[in-house]
């Protein structure tokens, strides 16, 4: 009973517009002063504060820094003359150049509204110039930043690695696959798009051009080298490797001595909002994730569900489902500090890996960022495109897919994301 009438507090302040940090911080103390009296809330405020003090958690801030000194340095822009030149002759190229940068971009920043907001602002008015609809334009530009949580580095791996006690590296890596997948997938779709409405091609294939912008965007390519593969390569953390990332984009943006002052300032305080916003989520979540240990809450929820059945692809089911669900009206960060330490449990005791479940989660609160109501990617490409959001979700559906296609295979055939890790860390 304390259980509904706690969960009934949280929705009617959600719903009354407070912040989920502060409802689910009420929500926390309110559970903890009933069930254990005041006694109880004497350390809340130490207790929030070692709850968003782990080493981590200091990758995202960088990750998103160096996404901004990327846009302000005109590495984005270098990066989308290469790819348009490698691509840009194929019918409907602009919209596959659109996915390619977010490909590139997603091993960057680790957020997909930093992708679309960065990518979208330069793309989209192009692409409609070019004769593509605000909707088709939104929609590529929307799900291609999607690969920006599935691609690594990504912010909701970090904090679903912190939240379920697992390896941020191995998450990292286990998204290698499916999103290579998911961009295949996704130009498979403007491809389809192109034909049908017989969009454009940019330009005829020349070798010149091609290594004309491979030599300008040259320096730009060592960023996700030196990332990447010193993730991977064991040489730093993940945290680690996200202070590299901000070394190396403001190494690479003083070789091409571009800097966009004012661009780089509002990058930066829009990143430090975003960042105290998912902290304050973090330390809030301590109290209620409390509450819900001592109450023995978790645990009570994995033996009704394994008591229901044991079999492990069935679970993967339901909460697919109930992940999917919940990504229709919470952001990533939100869900998952919410909900994986209760589901932690559950994984542990059906036998299912916490580094495949990891992918699972992220890959359903990718397409939760691609469905309204709280759709934040795809509010932002339609924001950015001057469409109309309805419109833009009848197209966006068929890109939707493919990424519900990527996670069916992701979660029943565990070994085409799992492969690298077992080949790397197993």
């Amino acid at each position: 009973m304390l259980l509904l009438a706690i969960f009934v507090a949280l929705v009617v302040m959600v719903c009354l517009n407070v912040p989920i940090a502060i409802a689910l911080a009420l929500s926390g103390v309110l559970g903890l002063y009933v069930s254990e009296g005041p006694g109880s809330l004497v350390n809340i405020a130490l207790d929030m504060y070692d709850g968003a003090n782990k080493f981590s958690l200091i990758a995202i801030p960088m990750f998103v820094l160096a996404g901004a000194i990327m846009n302000a340095t005109g590495i984005t822009r270098r990066l989308i003359a290469f790819v348009a030149a490698m691509i840009g002759f194929v019918r409907g190229g602009l919209a596959m150049v659109t996915i390619g940068v977010s490909l590139f971009f997603a091993e960057i920043s680790g957020s997909a509204v930093a992708d679309v907001a960065a990518i979208g602002s330069i793309l989209i008015p192009e692409m409609k110039k070019r004769g593509y609809g605000g909707p088709l334009a939104a929609s590529v530009t929307s799900s291609a930043a999607s690969l920006a949580i599935i691609i690594p580095p990504s912010i909701p791996m970090i904090l679903y690695a912190v939240s379920a006690g697992t390896s941020v590296e191995q998450i990292f890596v286990a998204g290698i696959i499916p999103g290579l997948l998911g961009a295949a997938g996704l130009m498979g779709v403007a491809y389809w798009f192109a034909r049908r409405y017989d969009l454009p091609v940019e330009s005829a294939f020349q070798w010149s051009q091609l290594r004309s912008t491979f030599v300008s965007a040259l320096p730009a390519f060592a960023l996700p080298m030196i990332i990447l593969g010193g993730i991977f390569g064991g040489l730093v953390t993940a945290t680690e490797g996200a202070g590299l990332a901000v070394v190396a984009a403001i190494v690479v943006g003083l070789w091409y001595r571009e800097v966009d002052w004012r661009q780089l300032k509002e990058a930066m305080l829009d990143g430090g909002i975003q960042t105290a916003v998912v902290m304050l989520l973090v330390a809030a979540s301590v109290l209620m994730g409390g509450f819900l240990t001592r109450a023995q809450i978790p645990q009570q929820i994995a033996t009704g569900l394994l008591d229901i059945t044991s079999n492990k692809y069935l679970i993967l089911l339901i909460l697919n489902v109930f992940f999917l669900v919940i990504g229709f009206f919470l952001h990533s960060a939100a869900a998952i500090i919410l909900v994986v330490p209760i589901i932690v449990p559950l994984i542990q005791q059906a036998g299912i890996d916490p580094v495949h479940f990891g992918l699972v989660v992220t890959l359903n609160l990718a397409i939760g960022q691609q469905t309204p109501p709280v759709a934040s990617v795809l509010i932002t490409s339609c924001s950015i495109a001057k469409a109309n959001i309805w419109e833009v979700s009848k197209v966006n559906v068929y890109f939707v897919a493919v990424l519900l296609a990527v996670l069916l295979i992701c979660t029943y055939v565990p070994q085409v994301p799992m492969i690298l890790v077992d080949l790397f860390y197993r």
